[in-house]
């Protein structure tokens, strides 16, 4: 009896020394702590009178049913403007280094303000944003019970929408569950794959629990990446002629969701993805068998999505800033 318990010990001890070892790290699920604001953060976030048109919320561009993306190749702004860029999933955003592909802001409370005031994106002013909110009595209420007062203002707004998307974690992914040592959690294909993505260096920019996220990159490392998008990474933040075409890397939990793929949302299949990055970023080609298995393991870190029960919005009043959907 001591030694199966010993063995079973060893064992486990064994597992979690492996899963230590290795350049993914488990993702956990969200601990909330604070369940007011978190719930007046996604009542802001799903709120699209934070928008000129009174048509765009955070979700408009940050789907939660399409994998916290909006699925197509740059977002649709106000007025139907084209968005300069692809954008990046909500989901595990809090695992950043920064937000935004560029890194211009420092955390999720200060990316959440950016769009609101963007006349290309919501179209608004963070002080319409505030005196919109602040009209209804049942924001109010609810600003009262999460800050101690009803004052509104834009560093309450945006810390209660980050709040809410630190929750917006996705645990439990088959490849988790292989870290945690189910063999049989992921295919053969998969486990080759990870091999691979290992093996030819991707882990150097793709690790920890986002397998991303923590770092910047130039797109088109070893060859350059033809693109048409004007972007130009880092180099709009510092200046640096260094710094152009230089991205936050991007995190491949739930990749197989996020779809089109690149900053430029040039690429729809994850196939042409791992093919085009093994190119121009390390100079490597890969077989059809190689991408099949690099593709089942990107397919393996798709994990549990936020179950999010949409809230019910407080109505707006007389005096509550009437949308203008259709005016420049």
């Amino acid at each position: 009896m001591k030694t199966s318990i010993l063995m079973l010990t060893l064992s486990a001890l064994s597992v979690g020394f492996s899963a230590a070892a290795e350049p993914i790290k488990i993702i956990q699920p969200a601990k909330i702590t604070e369940p007011d604001k978190v719930e007046l953060g996604k009542m802001l976030y799903f709120e699209p009178r934070l928008s000129k048109s009174g048509f765009i919320s955070c979700n408009s561009c940050h789907n939660l049913s399409l994998g916290g993306v909006d699925a197509i190749p740059t977002s649709i702004g106000d007025r139907w403007q084209q968005g300069p860029i692809n954008a990046p999933t909500v989901l595990n955003a809090d695992f950043m280094l920064a937000q935004f592909w560029d890194g211009r802001a420092k955390d999720l409370q200060e990316q959440a303000g950016g769009p609101i005031a963007n006349p290309k994106e919501m179209g608004f002013t963070h002080e319409l944003a505030v005196k919109t909110v602040a009209s209804m009595p049942a924001y109010r209420e609810k600003f009262a019970k999460v800050y101690g007062s009803d004052v509104v203002d834009i560093d309450k707004i945006t810390d209660a929408i980050a709040a809410f998307e630190k929750t917006l974690v996705t645990p439990n992914s088959p490849f988790d569950q292989y870290l945690a040592g189910d063999e049989q959690a992921i295919s053969a294909d998969a486990k080759a794959g990870y091999d691979l993505f290992k093996g030819h260096g991707c882990v150097a920019c793709h690790n920890g629990p986002a397998v991303g996220g923590t770092a910047y990159m130039k797109m088109g490392l070893v060859k350059p990446f033809h693109t048409d998008n004007p972007a130009e990474g880092r180099k709009a933040v510092t200046g640096k002629d260094s710094d152009n075409m230089v991205f936050k890397v991007p995190t491949l939990r739930n990749i197989e969701l996020t779809y089109p793929y690149f900053h430029d949302g040039s690429v729809w299949t994850l196939a042409e993805a791992v093919n085009t990055m093994s190119d121009v970023q390390t100079g490597q080609q890969l077989t059809a068998e190689e991408t099949t298995q690099m593709v089942a393991f990107l397919r393996s870190l798709t994990g549990d999505q936020p179950q999010v029960v949409l809230p019910v919005l407080p109505p707006s009043n007389d005096v509550t800033p009437r949308p203008q959907p259709f005016t420049n």
